[in-house]
Order: structure tokens, then C-alpha cells, then sequence
């Protein structure tokens, strides 16, 4: 799936690398932080916590938050986030060689699992996933709103030329003028059947091989953003949509698989810390796709550190204090 392969493209490793099954580097939370809203009365006192996260730069800021909690809740927590790949951090968790992560509940589905086909409703694909990852020693606290998933999406001047709100629309017009739908899509979305070819035949969309352009995930927001493509492919909480004012389509068949940020718990160490889970709560449920493209902005537009842009996140919503 593709946060396996999205990682490659990642800016910046904060973290541990994985050798064989275990995570062989990380580094103590250093930072003073006290707790706001939440972790108050430190219930993680005297806690050792290992915090992992992928490479990739929402993961970094993910991972950050909830060590970041974790420690204000009193607890002594390893920063081993930045593992390369989503199968090393999941193996993490699963082994215990980490304790907590936020992951997406459509990787775990397809690509841990083993499944071929997403559950459309994100709750009920949740629930699939948790009751599925219980005999791996794996807990799944409830998940976020922050889904980010495939999209497509144009820049203004073809929005207001063409006016499509939706996947529906888009096979619309490619259907009532096949030239005005070019697309830009990586290499993968357009031979996968969770992307482009599946994406055609639940809109019965039929786009030309000469309209459809393969190019490397930072190029496509650029020439979307330029109009050298109508369509590009997106993530839906890349934070280059809102700097580059692209309009998304909404998924109105709801066919691609929801990826839901939720806490992916080892269930041992939740056993022996049970507090981890009221504390990551209020964080997870203020988390939506808004919030993530701004976050992740900061970073990939602007060129901030993203253990700062959790931390300052964090102490402007009044989770924390310095």
C-alpha cells in the first residue's frame, strides 16, 4: 500500500533506523514540557515509554505529539520515531521493542492484514482493524479524523474553467471532452487497482494513455499547481494543497481506502500503562485533515523542524505548557 513506498520521499529522519527486528537507536525526550489540559496530575510518573513514528513528515509530527503528551504526563520516553518504512514500525509495535505510534487504519487493513478490499464506512474499518489486530498483541485506541487517503486535485484557474467538485464530475467531463482531463500520478497509483485503474472503473471514467502523465509525488503538486496537468494526484493532508491553493475532488463513491490516523498500541506495555490511552485522547480527536495540511505545511512548505511544529501545536491548543 502506498505509505510503504510514500516514506522514500520523506524529508527528514529524526530517529531510528531498524536492524533485523530491533530498533537499534533513539534518544530520551529532553524536552521541558508540563502538562496542560492534558496529562494532569503526571499519571505516567515513572514510566518508560518508547515512542516510534515512519519517516515520512505527518508521521515525525504524529510521533512527536505523543511523546511529547507522554512525557507532560510524567513518563520517561525514547524517541526512536523516523523508522524507515511502515513495516519496520509496525514489526516495533508489534514486538514491543515500541511501545505506542499513530498508524492508519487502511494500512493496517491491506497492507498488515492482508486484506483485498477497504471497509468504506471509517468507522466500521476501525473496528475491523482492532478486533483483527488483537491477537497480534496490538491495541487500537479510537481513531482521529485525520484520514489521508488519495485524491485528486486542480489548481484554481481550472476550477473556476471547469467547475468539478467531484470524482463524479471529473468522469464527467472526460466523457463530454476527453482532452480537458490530463493527469499527473506517480508511477504507482497508475497501475495499482486501489488507484487509477480502480479509480476508472468505479466512476467509469476512460482516460486516455496519452492524457495521464508519470511523475515523482513533489513534481505533480508543482505542475498541478501550474495547470501543466488539469488533474494531479494528492495526498488529502499534504500540507502543498493549501500552500498551492489546489481545490480537491471529493471522493463521492467513496472508493479509495480510508487511512484514519489512530494510537497503535503494544497491548503489554498498555497493560502496564493504561494511561497512555486518556492521555493521547483529546489529542487524537482534535486531529482532521485541516489541521495535518497546515501542520505538515510547516515543515514541507516553510521548512520547520517537525518536533517543533508538534510541540507548538500542542502548547497553542493548551494540551501543554513550557
Amino acid at each position: 500500500m502506498r505509505r510503504t513506498y510514500r516514506v522514500a520521499a520523506a524529508a527528514g529522519v529524526t530517529g531510528a533506523l531498524l536492524a533485523g527486528c530491533g530498533l537499534t537507536s533513539g534518544s530520551p525526550l529532553a524536552d521541558a514540557v508540563n502538562p496542560g489540559s492534558v496529562g494532569k496530575g503526571q499519571p505516567l510518573k515513572g514510566a518508560s515509554i518508547t515512542v516510534t513514528s515512519k519517516e515520512f513528515t505527518e508521521q515525525l509530527i504524529l510521533g512527536a505529539m505523543m511523546g511529547i503528551a507522554f512525557k507532560a504526563a510524567g513518563a520517561n520516553v525514547l524517541d526512536r520515531t523516523g523508522i524507515q518504512g511502515s513495516i519496520g514500525a509496525r514489526e516495533a509495535i508489534k514486538n514491543g521493542d515500541a511501545a505506542a505510534m499513530y498508524e492508519y487504519t487502511g494500512t493496517a487493513w491491506i497492507t498488515y492484514l492482508g486484506n483485498s478490499h477497504p471497509i468504506p464506512n471509517p468507522q466500521a474499518q476501525w473496528q475491523a482493524v482492532r478486533d483483527a489486530d488483537a491477537k497480534n498483541g496490538i491495541t487500537w485506541l479510537p481513531p482521529s479524523a485525520l484520514n489521508n487517503t488519495y485524491a485528486l486535485a486542480m489548481n484554481e484557474a481550472n476550477f473556476k474553467k471547469y467547475g468539478t467538485m467531484t470524482l463524479s464530475d471529473v468522469a464527467a467531463l472526460a466523457k463530454k471532452d476527453p482532452k480537458a482531463v490530463t493527469l499527473c500520478v506517480e508511477s504507482e497509483f497508475a497501475n495499482r487497482a486501489d488507484g487509477l485503474p480502480g479509480m476508472e472503473k468505479a466512476y467509469g471514467m476512460s482516460i486516455p494513455t496519452g492524457n495521464v502523465t508519470q511523475m515523482d509525488t513533489g513534481i505533480i503538486y508543482t505542475q498541478a499547481a501550474k495547470g501543466t496537468c488539469t488533474f494531479g494526484e494528492v495526498f488529502t493532508t499534504d500540507g502543498r494543497i493549501k500552500a498551492m491553493h489546489l481545490q480537491v475532488m471529493a471522493d463521492d463513491k467513496h472508493f479509495f481506502p480510508n487511512y484514519n490516523a489512530a494510537p497503535e498500541i503494544n497491548t503489554k506495555a498498555l497493560n502496564k500503562y493504561p494511561a497512555m490511552a486518556q492521555v493521547i485522547e483529546p489529542i487524537t480527536k482534535k486531529l482532521d485533515n485541516t489541521v495535518a495540511q497546515e501542520l505538515n505545511a510547516k515543515v514541507d512548505v516553510e521548512g520547520q523542524d517537525p518536533h517543533d511544529v508538534a510541540m507548538a501545536w500542542l502548547v497553542q491548543e493548551g494540551f501543554v505548557t513550557q
